[in-house]
């Protein structure tokens, strides 16, 4: 049991790395937002729970394969995902640039698919816990391309 819990919370925390950067949250404020920018105390209840059903996926993989038996084409998609997801705090945030957020979504979103593609040839009955990350990153896509457009001008 201790060794499920231990495999489960190293396939969760990484993906609440973004978190733990000291940055300027009131940036959001201060910027010109789309009549659907939800409050901001959705994010971290969204995003939170998007990441439990990531962790499951990947945990679910993982304990049911050997390591070297994962396809090669998943564990790099898991990646750049992972890359791309982490991002978007630190350069809309961090740096304060809406366009590079914009970036960040769209490789969110685009990888998030390839990640579902991926986690379905390996467990189809598991994949489908990566459509409300589908639906976020898509959603989080919109509203980044709408704050730079905003923004911009």
């Amino acid at each position: 049991m201790i060794k499920k819990v231990l495999l489960f919370t190293g396939c969760f925390i990484p993906w609440l790395v973004s978190y733990i950067f000291p940055l300027d949250y009131d940036y959001y404020k201060e910027i010109k937002l789309p009549f659907f920018a939800p409050p901001q105390v959705f994010y971290p209840i969204a995003w939170t729970t998007v990441y439990i059903l990531i962790a499951i996926t990947v945990y679910q993989i993982v304990y049911s394969h050997a390591l070297k038996d994962i396809p090669k084409s998943y564990k790099k998609t898991l990646l750049i995902n992972y890359l791309f997801n982490q991002s978007y705090t630190l350069v809309f945030f961090g740096l304060q640039k809406p366009f590079l957020g914009v970036l960040s979504t769209l490789g969110t979103f685009l990888s998030t698919l390839f990640l579902k593609e991926e986690t379905s040839l390996i467990n189809s009955k598991i994949s489908k816990l990566l459509v409300p990350y589908i639906l976020l990153s898509l959603f989080a896509t919109i509203l980044s391309l709408s704050i730079y457009l905003l923004n911009a001008i």
